[in-house]
């Protein structure tokens, strides 16, 4: 399923497509099959046009971030799950830092909860996401970026095995179990907060969602955009791809709903 996932994303995300309908155009115009080669040409430019030039994937972004809304801080707080996702693993594996990749904020977040409530428990659900396997996961990686900040390693719970939103969900049950904990916030990107609450609420975890990590600001409205052509391609695939797990984990039963809120 892990592996079956990542080649489904390295074809079916949007320049990929278009990458595969060009390669399509040439080999049907070497063939002579004028109308295909015509046609996968047109479908080209229609995918290249929709991703850099309108506002469709900051619109579907933007609708998953607005499943679930970040509540007021609570009075007290004993324990935040936060998923992994947030740190340039491979960079980090290398260079032995703690460089922050744009889900970054996933972690700038839990940082300021966990100052705001020095009792809490931080339980760190993220290893290694890559095929290969041979890099720093976030959990590794959050030990040695919260104690810069004084958040001694004692407070947090590091699960360093999962490569999926579903392996986060399933190893972090057994893990709060262990360490008695219930209840946590759910820290997680906006975007992502809908496949995640779904999964937990399947495996019977009971979480507060905790949205962060925003992407758009909630006024995007279907347009033409000509002036971040890099944005809108990044925020289509993004959305692309998260629509892919949703249909995809409740298909294969692992959320509790299509469209969680």
């Amino acid at each position: 399923m892990f592996l079956f996932s990542k080649l489904v994303w390295v074809f079916g995300q949007p320049l990929s497509l278009a990458f595969l309908f060009v390669v399509l155009a040439l080999a049907a115009g070497i063939v002579g099959w004028r109308k295909t080669s015509l046609s996968s040409s047109a479908i080209t430019g229609l995918i290249l046009f929709v991703t850099l030039y309108t506002t469709v994937g900051n619109y579907l972004l933007q609708g998953l971030e607005d499943r679930f809304a970040k509540p007021q801080d609570p009075e007290s707080l004993r324990c935040m799950i936060v998923l992994g996702g947030a740190f340039e693993n491979e960079v980090n594996t290398a260079r032995h830092g703690i460089e922050l990749n744009a889900g970054g904020d996933r972690f700038i977040e839990a940082l300021r909860l966990a100052q705001k409530y020095p009792a809490a428990r931080i339980l760190i659900s993220g290893g290694d996401g890559s095929i290969s396997g041979i890099y720093e996961g976030d959990a590794v990686i959050s030990a040695r970026f919260f104690p810069l900040f004084g958040v001694p390693k004692e407070r947090l719970v590091e699960e360093t095995t999962s490569r999926t939103t579903f392996e986060n969900a399933a190893n972090t049950r057994e893990l709060l179990a262990a360490q008695g904990l219930s209840n946590c916030l759910l820290v997680t990107s906006g975007y992502h907060m809908p496949r995640s609450v779904g999964i937990f609420r399947k495996l019977g975890i009971d979480v507060v969602p905790w949205p962060t990590d925003y992407r758009t600001d909630g006024r995007e409205r279907l347009g033409l955009d000509f002036t971040q052509p890099s944005r809108n391609s990044q925020n289509l695939a993004t959305a692309i791809r998260e629509w892919f797990g949703l249909v995809g984990y409740y298909i294969a039963g692992r959320t509790s709903e299509l469209y969680p809120g």
